[in-house]
């Protein structure tokens, strides 16, 4: 059984603990749910980076004509007639 002088030592010891640690925790919470300021991107790296998107689109848009184009090449190349000879490769030594 604890000594009984113990109790009101404790009560009395716990009301600065109390008194200092809860104004102290409520502001450590407003700090980390607080927003941070200042992390806002630049308006130059915005444009720069709109202006690599659009570079970027305009790449792939030139790609796949280029594919396009190598499979209608490839479709005419495979649909030749089977009588008429394929083109002579450049290792042929005619």
């Amino acid at each position: 059984m604890p000594d009984p002088i113990f109790i009101p030592i404790i009560f009395v010891a716990s009301i600065p603990v109390i008194a200092i640690g809860y104004p102290l925790a409520r502001a450590f919470a407003a700090r980390l749910e607080r927003k941070p300021v200042g992390q806002a991107v630049p308006l130059e790296v915005t444009a720069r980076l709109e202006r690599i998107e659009q570079a970027i689109d305009s790449i792939a848009i030139e790609v796949e004509r280029i594919s396009e184009g190598q499979r209608f090449t490839t479709k005419l190349l495979t649909e030749r007639a089977p009588g008429r000879p394929a083109l002579p490769s450049s290792s042929d030594p005619r």
